[in-house]
């Protein structure tokens, strides 16, 4: 078994890539949101972000041509602003933003050129352990979680509390990070929330009630 240490929950400056996501979804499939944050050398950074509900229009953020900031866990880019903050090692993680989200009435449009309705989105959750130690993955691990917080949107104020949650962090000293793996969906009926990445590959998750999952 591989034991991180606590700097291992921060950011590694000798990274060529580095990762962190923040997965949280309701019991009942109804509600699922997902962030990405990558920092790429020494001077850019890649950001994604999504909200998918019932009977709503998938809502969804990407900026790719970020510049690295003297604090990399700030990110700022025209309309766009993100910050993600390591409370407590391994414990606790706030993660927030303010933008301008697409609605996307067919997910699969984010594959494409993403083209929808403009709208102002500002979101601000806490992620915390529920599990002490975390588990190794390729180049990281990952650690599960609840999330409580809130997204504010032109409709009015919504609340997440006690959603479950997933975080992953994965760096890697010597080249290109691999697409991050998720268990495959066996049927596709669910909340989508796909991502076509610069670099080409694609993020295709389907929300079930055991969490994200990539669409087969």
């Amino acid at each position: 078994m591989e034991i991180f240490s606590i700097a291992d929950d921060r950011v590694h400056a000798r990274a060529m890539q580095e990762e962190w996501t923040w997965a949280f979804w309701a019991a009942d499939a109804s509600i699922g949101g997902f962030t990405s944050y990558r920092l790429i050398g020494g001077s850019e950074a890649w950001y994604a972000w999504a909200l998918a509900r019932s009977g709503q229009p998938l809502l969804h953020v990407t900026e790719w041509d970020i510049p690295r900031r003297s604090d990399p866990m700030v990110a700022k880019a025209p309309a766009m602003w993100a910050e993600f903050i390591c409370e407590a090692p391994f414990e606790q993680w706030t993660v927030g933003n303010e933008t301008y989200a697409v609605e996307l009435e067919d997910p699969s449009e984010s594959l494409g050129r993403g083209y929808g309705t403009a709208v102002p989105v500002a979101s601000d959750y806490e992620w915390y352990s529920l599990a002490n130690r975390p588990v190794a993955i390729d180049h990281g691990y990952r650690q599960a979680g609840v999330v409580h917080g809130t997204v504010e949107l032109a409709s009015g104020r919504l609340e997440l509390t006690e959603l479950r949650a997933v975080r992953t962090h994965r760096w890697s000293l010597d080249g290109a990070l691999p697409p991050l793996r998720f268990p495959r969906a066996i049927a596709h009926v669910g909340l989508r929330a796909p991502f076509r990445y610069p670099d080409g590959t694609t993020l295709d998750l389907v929300l079930t009630a055991s969490g994200w999952c990539a669409r087969r």
